[in-house]
């Protein structure tokens, strides 16, 4: 028997332009659709009746992206997932993933890619529910952590140290009890930059608990948040063999293996 599917596309690359009377807006989108519904017989049979088109997904991005502000993109998110809830006879619900890649100004007309982390936001029906997150944030303290007091076996060869470097890259989801406006995405982002970088992080679990505490604490409309955290190791580099100490100023940053810890804050 056919199990639980979907379908719909994928990287729609999506750039619109608000021309203002002395400025423009940029917004650089990329959009995720997936439908779930009554696909069985497109699957069994190869009978196509009431599918929608992934080129029909493409389009209808773009099209409502004209008509649409997209000041909000929850809201544009909802407006899709509602349109392709009306126009997929067969779709029973509808997944709306949108990345914004930033861009900081210049000019009034003018702009450089921007760091800071990527942009998401998740809108799921036909009941709404919407999260947003992180992600490619990239984050390093180089004093205020270390690692010790952790279990050993015959295996351990890690020294225990309180003062190393600490990098993650951080992806964070976090759902809402309802649409939040567009200021709240900057707000939990900040909150995150700030509560890594405020205390001793004894831990990378420490921390994402610290992290996630601090945007609750902050934001009363969000239920909870996800973070991913993947430990970016630097190494401190043997000198010795060269007659040369090694303050705590060389290391060499390695990318694999590394350590990924994950965890949920609610209340």
């Amino acid at each position: 028997m056919l199990g639980a599917n979907r379908y719909g596309k994928s990287d729609v690359r999506l750039v619109k332009v608000t021309r203002g009377e002395t400025t423009h807006e940029l917004r650089d989108l990329v959009v995720d659709v997936a439908l779930e519904g009554d696909f069985e017989a497109a699957h069994v049979e190869g009978d196509n009746t009431g599918l929608l088109a992934t080129d029909t997904m493409r389009n209808t991005v773009y099209a409502l992206a004209r008509t649409h502000p997209l000041d909000s993109l929850e809201a544009f998110g909802a407006a899709l997932v509602e349109r392709f809830l009306r126009a997929g006879p067969t779709v029973t619900a509808a997944h709306v993933r949108i990345a914004e890649h930033p861009w900081s100004r210049l000019t009034a007309h003018s702009f450089q890619r921007g760091s800071g982390g990527t942009r998401v936001a998740l809108v799921s029906g036909p009941e709404l529910r919407y999260e947003a997150g992180i992600e490619d944030l990239l984050v390093l303290k180089t004093t205020g952590s270390g690692w010790a007091g952790f279990h050993r076996d015959e295996y351990t060869t890690l020294p225990e140290t309180g003062d190393r470097i600490l990098a993650t890259i951080v992806t964070a989801r976090w759902e809402y009890a309802r649409a939040s406006g567009e200021s709240t995405w900057a707000g939990v982002r900040d909150t995150v930059l700030e509560s890594f970088g405020d205390h001793y992080s004894p831990s990378v679990q420490f921390t994402l608990h610290h992290m996630g505490q601090a945007v609750l604490d902050r934001f009363a409309e969000i239920e909870r948040i996800h973070f991913s955290l993947p430990n970016r190791h630097h190494l401190l580099f043997d000198l010795e063999r060269f007659g040369l100490d090694n303050p705590n100023a060389i290391f060499h940053s390695t990318t694999e293996p590394y350590g990924l810890i994950e965890g949920t804050v609610e209340r």
